[in-house]
């Protein structure tokens, strides 16, 4: 008789992969975001299930010449980086695949480049690191090897007639790579906020599909749910998509769960970030939960 735990194991071993790669050029999107291009033979294997495809992003601390990983450590790896110095260990992060050309072995992730400004110290280590890659630096990708895997959370269920995606600039590439994947009929309502209105970008959009862009104002933080609440929505049936900071995320979700009537099964949600928090820290409270 099969081990369940042990299944499961082998399972996720199938599903993700360890990718070596590099940077292969890098792209200015407006003052917030930056599309760094990672390719290299070894992404020949990886696959993307389109939507918010998410993986986990190690990088090198500065002066380092590549991340510092035990991958020899199997399905112990993580056990393992923990237990390296932090000054040591790879940075690790998570991201949204924005495009995948696996005909060039190539990956794009977009990065927000918050605190990297002139005399601005509020910068983590995976903004410094974006905003001064260039060809050549390497990386190590933790993703799919199916392009169907837990990792993509955008799903909505049959019998769905309209969808509602809600985000900050965090959770745009995630809100690109969803609109590309939507059938050209697709009925959505769309909201993005982001700090600058050089940040909007040109997004790919059905006929039925209405964006509104909302531009951070100070010492305003509900924006982006003083929108949704305001919104006169679509008759049928809704599934709803809501990423970005952690607060503005739940506060999303009981409006349309508490308020709008909406199924919770037909909700899908992620804090990306916390106000006030770093990864680190946000990492640190999950390890203690697990």
């Amino acid at each position: 008789m099969s081990d369940p735990i042990e299944d499961e194991a082998a399972d996720l071993a199938a599903q993700f992969g360890f990718f070596e790669a590099q940077v292969v050029r890098s792209a200015r999107l407006g003052p917030t975001m930056v599309r760094i291009t990672l390719g290299g033979e070894q992404l020949e294997g990886f696959e993307s299930g389109g939507r918010d495809q998410s993986f986990s992003l190690f990088l090198p601390h500065p002066g380092q010449p590549a991340p510092l990983l035990p991958i020899e450590a199997g399905l112990d790896w993580f056990g393992a980086w923990r237990a390296l110095p932090a000054e040591q260990r790879a940075v690790m992060r998570s991201y949204t695949i924005r495009a995948h050309r696996p005909e060039l072995a190539e990956v794009d992730v977009d990065f927000a480049l918050h605190g990297t400004g002139p005399g601005s110290g509020a910068a983590g280590p995976a903004a410094r690191w974006a905003a001064t890659a260039g060809p050549g630096d390497r990386v190590v990708l933790l993703g799919p090897r199916r392009a169907e895997n837990r990792s993509v959370g955008f799903r909505p269920p049959q019998g769905t007639d309209w969808l509602l995606l809600a985000a900050d600039e965090t959770a745009l590439p995630a809100v690109g790579g969803v609109l590309e994947w939507l059938p050209a009929d697709a009925r959505a309502r769309v909201w993005i906020e982001v700090p600058h209105a050089e940040d909007i970008q040109d997004l790919p959009a059905g006929p039925e599909v209405e964006i509104v862009w909302l531009i951070r104002e100070a010492g305003r933080p509900t924006a982006l749910t003083d929108a949704v609440r305001a919104a006169e929505l679509p008759a049928g049936t809704p599934y709803a998509w809501i990423a970005g900071e952690s607060g503005t995320v739940k506060s999303l979700r009981r409006h349309l769960v508490g308020e709008r009537g909406f199924d919770r099964r037909a909700v899908a949600f992620s804090g990306y970030w916390r106000r006030g928090a770093s990864e680190e820290q946000l990492r640190e409270e999950a390890s203690a939960e697990a």
